[in-house]
């Protein structure tokens, strides 16, 4: 789904909107979000999930190609957290055999 599709849902849906008001809509809420996660703090959407900055300190790593030991620079990393209401809905139609065999014993992973 794209931004553009968000809009479209927004103004068919909700009705009332113009196509260029439900645009203007949508870019608030996804200005809003950024300005929130860019001063630090957490999004708690209810039902949804939460979005959490988090600070990754400066590590060793390899270039995959070279083998070359690297430094990996310190960065901040969107993390999401879906919510279980979240999780049940998109897992309901995925249950019956299916989470049998993957919650099922004898699974040879080979660690």
């Amino acid at each position: 789904m794209t931004k553009a599709d968000i809009v479209q849902a927004v103004y068919t849906k909700l009705g009332g909107f113009s196509k260029k008001e439900s645009a203007d809509l949508v870019d608030l809420v996804f200005e809003t979000m950024k300005e929130t996660l860019g001063r630090g703090e957490k999004i708690k959407i209810s039902g949804f999930g939460n979005f959490v900055l988090r600070d990754k300190r400066q590590r060793q790593g390899r270039n995959p190609q070279t083998g070359d030991p690297i430094v990996i620079t310190a960065r901040r990393v969107l993390n999401f957290k879906a919510s279980q209401l979240l999780k049940q809905a998109l897992n309901d139609e995925e249950e019956g055999p299916a989470v049998a065999a993957t919650n099922g014993a004898g699974s040879s992973t080979g660690e």
